[in-house]
């Protein structure tokens, strides 16, 4: 019998003073049986850290052939690529050829991730960049994980602030490009 994926209601304030984004977001987002808890975390909070219109998930985590996340504009081509993780350096050969941006978002060591790519053929890696969320805000909001949830996310100076009633988790957001050139 074959598992199915957990749903999560998700009330989200978004406040990205980095971007000049300001909204409220109201989603439902499955968390595959395959999809580790800190995985998921990084999805959620990539998604609010790339909020534009006509950002989505994708149909599925394991669906080789989409993104995890897009933006698409209204024609339906894909504006932004973004990953989660730490894809394999063909995914990311293959979205940075298919999409004008590329981003990537982990939940993993950073520098075991840049590591992973160096040597790899990977078209205008230069211009693709690794976003590493701070792993204890991650691991916080694990622990804290709920089916349904009321937060607030702001985003300054390149740190995330996330409250949940009373707490208030703190972490930073380091980016780099993939590959210098």
């Amino acid at each position: 019998m074959a598992l199915t994926s957990t749903m999560y209601t998700l009330d989200i304030t978004l406040s990205h003073v980095d971007r000049g984004v300001y909204e409220s977001l109201a989603l439902r987002v499955p968390m595959h049986p395959s999809e580790s808890a800190e995985y998921f975390v990084a999805r959620v909070l990539a998604y609010c850290l790339e909020y534009a219109e006509g950002i989505v998930f994708s149909r599925g985590v394991s669906d080789a052939d989409e993104p995890t996340l897009c933006v698409r504009d209204l024609t339906g081509a894909i504006t932004a690529w973004i990953e989660i993780g730490a894809p394999d350096a063909s995914r990311v050969h293959k979205a940075s050829k298919a999409s004008p941006r590329v981003a990537i978002y982990t939940h993993r060591d950073p520098a075991v991730v840049l590591r992973q790519y160096a040597g790899e053929r990977i078209h205008r890696a230069e211009h693709i960049m690794l976003h590493a969320i701070d792993r204890d805000l991650i691991a916080a909001l694990v622990e804290r994980l709920d089916r349904r949830m009321k937060l607030e996310v702001a985003v300054t100076d390149a740190t995330l602030y996330v409250t949940l009633g009373a707490d208030v988790l703190i972490g930073a957001i380091t980016s780099a490009p993939i590959m210098n050139i």
